[in-house]
């Protein structure tokens, strides 16, 4: 498990010495100034992807492939006004 796909961040997650580990090696890992270092990092990019989190959780509620059927069926535009709407809520 990558610790990006965690839904919390949680440093003291197993994830994070593996993230450090294979990224640095471990003796990065054990040198405590590196490891502080090394772990505001990986929160950084994790706190970056908050937005896709966000997104993907409001997508999974969507049922997409009916909207885009019955998009293509009545000539509406429903499906990708709702992505549009998701994407506003969630800017990159």
């Amino acid at each position: 498990m990558n610790f990006m796909n965690q839904k919390i961040w949680n440093a003291e997650h197993s994830s994070v010495w593996r993230e450090i580990v294979s990224r640095f090696g471990q003796s990065e890992y054990d040198d405590v100034s590196k490891r502080t270092g090394h772990m505001a990092t990986l929160k950084a990019e994790y706190d970056a992807k908050a937005y896709a989190r966000n997104r993907k959780a409001e997508y999974d509620q969507l049922n997409q492939f009916e909207m885009q059927f019955d998009d293509k069926r009545d000539d509406t535009t429903t499906w990708v006004d709702k992505i549009n709407e998701i994407k506003g809520r969630h800017p990159k």
